[in-house]
């Protein structure tokens, strides 16, 4: 009865993964994760998260949608695993109680009929010792649930007692979550945000390390259409389903595509106009205290990715830039999109700014010496400054 009035709440265990391995530093993060979770949980009523002893813990009223609380806290980064779990006193009596009740759940819902108990006793003070407690929490569940056997290498069912100083946790499935770390652990960067499949997730990526997020999206209005922006906003909010609200800067760039198609070489446009969304992405991260630039950029995948045109286009900036994806095959990127749900919006067939006056024969291996020569006809400055001063700033909210 006492471990009835216990489960009267959903419990969920959450494991921090890479965290537990940051040392002096883990309560930090471990900080951070809580919050964050806490944050994305504020949409349920009747929920509490807190550190306990190297977890974290998530009580929820019983009411509530068990498998929805999951997705949610499967979403951060940071969290490696969730668990469902029950909760009972730490006795040997309470356990198995607990245990045999638990597996006439597993049974009815899940047709589970073969077990194996895996105790841990993270309270080395507790007086049986984990191999003990599994063998005697299987002879309970065994005499308790008749129709179940023992099967030490293919089980139905891993039945895991964590016996702790106050309480003993008793769970079976480790629901994995993306890993990372949590956000605003990592400084904060600014994002090239296109239509395409690459950029949302190089985005998602520098997220997943811990990185608060800032965008840029560049357009060609009227060569471009704002269904095309409307995409890209909904792309964004996909991202921002794991990373949380962020700003993304839309700018126009046809004045500096049409000034570049005038006075330069057919061949450098696209990484002249490549150089200048870098130079004005620097900008904007300056502007907002972003420590680094992020592209979805994948060696050799167009002209403008070739090794000689990424020196190039570097050249045109101070501020470091992140290229998670830089030596992913397509397909691996591709799976990836599909994973975290960005895919299906990304193929979307919009207009791009990047395939407006896109030349027949892009220069593969530019010389910065001949790229400068190009620059030296236009007003650089200038015409980023026009950029930046057309900025206009679009709140992104989690899908």
């Amino acid at each position: 009865m006492e471990n009835d009035k216990m489960n009267e709440e959903h419990i969920f265990i959450v494991r921090c993964g890479e965290v537990a391995l940051k040392g002096m530093n883990k309560p930090y993060f471990e900080r951070m994760l809580a919050e964050r979770i806490r944050k994305l949980l504020k949409k349920f009523d009747e929920v509490q998260v807190y550190r306990h002893e190297g977890l974290i813990f998530v009580r929820a009223d019983k009411s509530l949608d068990k498998q929805a609380i999951i997705r949610e806290i499967s979403k951060v980064f940071g969290v490696a695993s969730i668990s469902p779990a029950v909760e009972c006193e730490s006795t040997m009596e309470a356990i198995g109680e607990a245990a045999v009740q638990y597996m006439f759940e597993a049974i009815e819902e899940r047709g589970v009929k073969t077990f194996k108990v895996e105790a841990k006793r993270a309270d080395k003070n507790f007086p049986v010792k984990s191999p003990e407690i599994g063998r005697k929490i299987g002879a309970a569940v065994l005499k308790g649930c008749k129709v179940l056997r023992v099967d030490v290498h293919h089980p139905d069912c891993r039945l895991f007692v964590d016996v702790r100083h106050d309480k003993t946790y008793i769970y079976q499935d480790k629901i994995p979550g993306f890993g990372g770390l949590p956000l605003g652990t990592n400084g904060k960067g600014m994002s090239l945000l296109s239509g395409g499949i690459d950029s949302p997730v190089a985005t998602w990526m520098m997220a997943k390390r811990g990185m608060l997020i800032e965008a840029v999206h560049f357009h060609s209005y009227p060569y471009t259409s704002e269904r095309a922006q409307e995409k890209v906003e909904e792309l964004a909010s996909l991202v921002a389903t794991y990373c949380g609200r962020f700003r993304m800067h839309v700018i126009n760039l046809l004045p500096i595509q049409e000034q570049i198609v005038q006075n330069c070489p057919e061949e450098e446009t696209t990484i002249l106009v490549r150089r200048f969304m870098m130079r004005i992405a620097e900008r904007l991260a300056r502007e907002t205290e972003c420590g680094m630039l992020i592209t979805g950029e994948n060696l050799g995948q167009v002209a403008s990715q070739t090794a000689e045109a990424l020196v190039v286009t570097d050249a045109s900036v101070s501020l470091p830039v992140m290229r998670p994806l830089i030596g992913l095959d397509k397909v691996d990127i591709m799976d990836l999109a599909k994973e975290i749900g960005t895919y299906e919006k990304s193929i979307e067939p919009y207009e791009d700014c990047c395939t407006v006056f896109l030349p027949k024969h892009p220069v593969t291996k530019p010389k910065l010496e001949k790229i400068l020569a190009s620059e030296a006809k236009l007003d650089c400055e200038g015409l980023i400054d026009a950029a930046v001063a057309s900025d206009e700033i679009v709140n992104i909210y989690p899908a």
